[in-house]
């Protein structure tokens, strides 16, 4: 059984698609065209978390549907959706 840690807190960025580069798989939107929780740009994010979840227009997405790093959320095929279509990251960290 693996250790769950007693404290959970959670990060949260928001984006539009239109911040976005790229076309089809290779889509992604970088960290620094986030802003988070108190409002200032983002610079990275976290380098360690618990899980991550992806919300695109206020639903939550499923795992298979991005892949993400300390720079960068790629969302393949994000490209197709409107530019003014509003994206959440929320990070999970301990």
């Amino acid at each position: 059984m693996p250790i769950v840690t007693p404290y959970q807190n959670s990060l949260r960025f928001a984006s539009t698609i239109g911040a976005g580069t790229g076309t089809g798989a290779a889509f992604a939107v970088a960290a620094t065209a986030f802003t988070d929780d108190s409002g200032a740009a983002a610079t990275a994010f976290p380098g360690t978390f618990n899980y991550y979840n992806l919300y695109v227009n206020g639903m939550l997405q499923t795992a298979d549907t991005s892949t993400i790093s300390t720079t960068a959320i790629t969302i393949p095929d994000g490209d197709a959706l409107n530019d003014g279509t509003p994206i959440v990251v929320q990070f999970v960290v301990s």
